[in-house]
C-alpha cells in the first residue's frame, strides 16, 4: 500500500503564495512517485486536520510562521506524524534571526556586525554607520529588507506605517557589497555554490527570488576555489551548529575584496524555497539529485523526534 503523505502549504504568513507555489510542484513530485497525496491548506485547525488524516509523513512546505518557526514542528510531534525538514529548536531558533547568529559565530561561523532595533526607532534615526541592511527578525522571502545606503538622508520612513506587518524589532547589520552566494545541505553534504546575481535591484529581494527572469544562477560560482570550498564547510557548520535536519540553505556575502576576511554568513533557511525558480532544487540537481527523488528522499528522510 503506497504511503499516504500530507503535503502542507499555504498558511497565513506574509510568505502564503510563495509556500503554495513550492507546495504544489513537490506534491506533484510525490505522486509521480507513487505516493498517495493530500495537499492541506494549513488553517488554525490543522492539529484536527492531520489528526483524521492520519499520513505516515508530512511534507512541510511552508514559509514563515507557523511553519517554520517551530510551531507547526510542536504539534506533528504532539501528534507523532513523522515530518521533513529540521526539529522544534533548530526550527525556532534559525527563524529568529539574532539567535541564530550568536550560535553561530559561538561555532566560528563569520557573521554580520549588528545590532536590534525597534522599528520605530529606526525610522527615527540611523542605528549604524550607512551603510546597513534593516530586517525582520522572523521573515523570510527578503521580505520588509530595506538597503540603507549613503544616498538615504533617512532611514525607511515605510517603517512608520500603521500596516507594517514584520514585527516590532528589526536587525540592522553591516552592508558587506560584493556577491551573493547561496549553498545547501543535502543528505548530510553541502552542494555547490550558486553565485545569485539580481536583475532588478541591488539585493537578492523578493521579487529576484521568485520572478521568472528575476535573478542570474552562476552555478557553480566562479569564485576561487578556497572561497568556494569555505562556503561549503561553512554551510555544513551553520547546519549543525543550529542543530538542523533534512534540507537547508545557507546564504552568504562575500566582499571579494578581502579574501576570506570578506566572507560572512547571512542565515541558514530550515524551509528553503522549493518553487520551479527556487535555488534547493537546481543545486540538488547539479549534485545528481533531480527534483521527484529529492522530494522522495524528504518524505522518506521524515521522522519525529528531530
Amino acid at each position: 500500500m503506497a504511503k499516504h503523505v500530507a503535503v502542507l502549504m499555504g498558511g497565513w504568513s506574509a510568505e502564503r503564495e510563495v509556500s503554495l507555489n513550492s507546495g504544489n510542484p513537490c506534491a506533484d513530485a510525490a505522486e509521480r512517485k507513487g505516493y498517495r497525496v493530500t495537499r492541506v491548506d494549513v488553517a488554525r485547525d490543522v492539529a484536527t486536520v492531520l489528526q483524521k488524516l492520519n499520513p505516515d509523513a508530512a511534507l512541510n512546505l511552508l514559509h514563515g510562521r507557523p511553519g517554520e518557526d517551530g510551531t507547526l514542528q510542536g504539534v506533528l510531534e504532539v501528534l507523532g506524524i513523522p515530518y521533513s525538514h529540521s526539529g522544534v529548536l533548530a526550527s525556532a531558533v534559525a527563524m529568529q534571526k539574532d539567535l541564530a547568529k550568536v550560535l553561530m559565530a559561538g561555532a566560528g561561523i563569520p557573521v554580520p556586525k549588528g545590532i536590534i532595533v525597534a522599528r520605530k526607532d529606526a525610522a527615527k534615526d540611523h542605528p549604524m554607520a550607512r551603510p546597513y541592511v534593516l530586517k525582520p527578525i522572523a521573515e523570510g522571502s527578503s521580505v520588509g529588507v530595506f538597503i540603507v545606503t549613503e544616498d538615504h538622508d533617512k532611514p525607511p520612513q515605510e517603517l512608520y506605517r500603521e500596516d507594517w506587518k514584520f514585527g516590532e524589532r528589526l536587525l540592522c547589520e553591516q552592508f558587506i557589497p560584493g556577491k551573493e552566494l547561496t549553498c545547501a545541505v543535502v543528505k548530510g553534504k553541502a552542494t555547490g555554490v550558486i553565485d545569485i546575481v539580481s536583475n532588478a535591484s541591488r539585493f537578492y529581494d523578493y521579487e529576484s527570488k521568485y520572478a521568472p527572469g528575476g535573478s542570474t544562477h552562476i552555478h557553480p560560482a566562479q569564485i576561487p576555489a578556497d572561497i568556494y570550498e569555505e562556503v561549503r564547510r561553512l554551510t555544513v557548520a551553520a547546519h549543525e551548529a543550529l542543530g538542523c535536519r533534512g534540507v537547508t540553505r545557507a546564504d552568504f556575502r562575500w566582499d571579494d575584496t578581502k579574501g576570506l576576511a570578506g566572507l560572512f554568513c547571512l542565515e541558514v533557511n530550515t524551509q528553503p524555497g522549493m518553487t520551479q525558480t527556487s535555488l534547493v532544487p537546481e543545486l540538488a540537481a547539479h549534485a545528481g539529485t533531480p527534483f521527484d527523488d529529492l522530494i522522495a528522499w524528504m518524505i522518506e528522510d521524515a521522522s519525529v523526534d528531530r
